[in-house]
């Protein structure tokens, strides 16, 4: 009886520090879009080199939070949904997609940049897609549930600052940061699947069977 106490004690705990974390760092990133005189007025007060400075202070303590807090609930809270096996395949191809995607994001615009908009959301969207449709146990709904609906909100504010005529579209430069894309997504990927994401979340990812 002591021990089931403390392991419902420590779940509740652990989805606690999750959430927490999940409110701060994605909390954090919506401060432009739910409240951008906030962002205004401090940068006006104090510098935009403050807002920065604090920006990224919340953003670690929050990714902390996350982090620890994942990384102990998931071994503790229950199932929601058991995905097949063939889901979990699918998802390692999506991953694919979307680390060529988040490369895509980081170069100079290449066509997929240009035809995708915002490839660094679209990589967030696929990444936690993937893995909803590979995890089903709680904390791996929320997390990744959370990132998603995040994405969606930065996209549809992206939206709203282009139709109101503020340039937040990739401008097109060279094709050839496209190959690049593609093989450093590649090459991410591969180290992903190999070892990285084992090594990082303690997870190998599921290649075969």
């Amino acid at each position: 009886m002591r021990r089931d106490g403390y392991f419902q004690t420590g779940r509740v705990g652990f989805m606690t520090l999750l959430i927490l974390g999940i409110v701060i760092f994605l909390g954090m990133h919506l401060v432009r879009v739910v409240a951008p005189s906030l962002r205004a007025s401090v940068i006006e007060r104090q510098g935009k080199n403050a807002w920065m400075g604090l920006y990224t202070l919340v953003s670690l303590v929050g990714l902390g939070l996350v982090i620890y807090g994942f990384g102990e609930a998931r071994a503790v809270t229950g199932m929601l949904y058991n995905p097949p096996v063939f889901l979990k395949h699918l998802s390692l191809l999506l991953m694919l997609i979307a680390f060529i995607c988040l490369a895509a994001g980081f170069l100079p615009a290449g066509r997929i940049a240009v035809a995708v908009k915002h490839p660094q959301i679209l990589s967030i969207k696929i990444w936690a897609l993937a893995h909803l449709l590979a995890n089903g146990e709680t904390s791996s709904v929320l997390l990744f549930g959370s990132f998603l609906a995040w994405a969606v909100i930065l996209r549809i504010s992206l939206k709203r600052r282009e139709r109101a005529g503020e340039t937040v579209l990739p401008v097109f430069k060279s094709a050839s940061n496209d190959i690049l894309a593609v093989v450093i997504g590649l090459a991410a990927f591969g180290l992903f699947v190999w070892k990285l994401h084992e090594w990082l979340i303690g997870v190998a990812p599921i290649v075969m069977g």
